[in-house]
């Protein structure tokens, strides 16, 4: 299947085949000039291996797994590792990876010699059915979430389901949480494939080319009509205020092994903001089929900090993602005063 991002002079082609990874030099040039193919240590080797060995020039780079390399540090040592490598504009960045290497490996494209070619490659459920699209690119400053970064879009994103297959299953399931997400703002359909695995969740995998697929149409939708989020491409923070501010205290990253990945996050900043009380059980009922926390134990007050920081703040007030009913979604403008709220801190007072 292929879908075209339609954004006039930054449009792009998205392929969803299955073994598409190995015929990335059918999609894109990459034999006639150098290939910066960056990778961390959690992705398969061959993976990388794969785009490089089909290029005339390559260099593979490999950066520590998880989200604390998303930061200042390991973005200067990838621009530095560009520059060794001899890249000038006409060059290209390929990522292959997850949401992390994504949004590193675009960003350094974005700021490198003012912007060169970057091409994706997403390896995880979280970064095929969303992060790899639309073209947000970032690092994060100390524990402040993606607070750095640009609008960059990518030449061409190579979305290869087998390469789910080496996924751990709590990782599969975490990006499984963006498509709901989809689901609930835009496509009932969608939802209705997650709700027909209720009693059967294990089959889910049945349908992850069709989840992959209604998932980026909606975003593609979206992204159209507001390519860099001055109106409704809002609507793709549904769940992430909330999410974010308890993947800043609670998620993996660093020596916080044991902590919440970012779906799993986004799934529990989901909940507060449906406002249909049979949705909401709808759901939670789902989420727990995936395996999707429904609750957390966290430090209310350090939550509360984070989302403070949010992008989506405008001095004393942030826009909110509600959803009243399945399949559509409300910004709400409150003030920074009604956030304790939405953790239900005032009943606790």
């Amino acid at each position: 299947m292929k879908l075209t991002m339609r954004l006039k002079e930054h449009s792009y082609d998205i392929i969803l085949k299955r073994g598409c990874l190995k015929n990335l030099y059918q999609f894109a040039n990459v034999r006639d000039r150098k290939v910066f193919v960056l990778t961390d240590s959690g992705i398969p080797a061959e993976y990388a291996q794969t785009v490089a060995d089909q290029c005339t020039d390559a260099t593979i780079y490999t950066i520590p797994q998880g989200e604390a390399s998303k930061c200042l540090k390991v973005y200067g040592q990838v621009l530095q590792a560009m520059l060794d490598f001899g890249m000038s504009r006409r060059d290209v960045v390929v990522a292959v990876g997850g949401g992390v290497v994504g949004d590193l490996g675009g960003f350094c494209a974005a700021s490198y010699m003012r912007g060169i070619d970057f091409i994706n490659c997403p390896t995880s459920t979280l970064a095929q059915i969303d992060s790899s699209i639309g073209g947000k690119t970032a690092i994060d400053l100390g524990e402040t979430k993606n607070i750095v970064g640009a609008f960059w879009q990518p030449q061409v994103v190579l979305i290869d389901p087998d390469v789910l297959d080496t996924l751990p299953r709590r990782q599969y399931v975490n990006g499984l949480a963006e498509a709901l997400k989809a689901g609930l703002i835009a496509d009932p359909e969608l939802y209705s494939l997650f709700e027909k695995h209720v009693q059967s969740p294990d089959t889910i995998d049945e349908d992850i080319e069709q989840i992959i697929y209604h998932s980026l149409q909606v975003k593609k939708k979206i992204v159209e009509q507001d390519e860099t989020e001055q109106g409704p491409r809002a609507a793709l923070n549904f769940g992430h205020t909330i999410g974010h501010g308890i993947e800043a205290v609670k998620g993996v990253r660093g020596r916080r092994k044991n902590g919440l990945y970012h779906g799993e996050c986004v799934a529990l900043g989901m909940l507060p903001m449906i406002e249909d009380k049979p949705l909401v059980k709808r759901t939670r009922a789902i989420m727990r089929a995936l395996g999707l926390p429904t609750r957390t134990s966290y430090d209310k007050a350090r939550v509360l900090e984070q989302m403070h920081h949010d992008k989506k703040g405008r001095g004393a007030t942030i826009t909110i993602i509600k959803v009243p009913g399945l399949g559509c979604w409300r910004a709400d403008k409150i003030s920074m005063t009604e956030l304790p709220a939405l953790l239900g801190m005032e009943e606790e007072a």
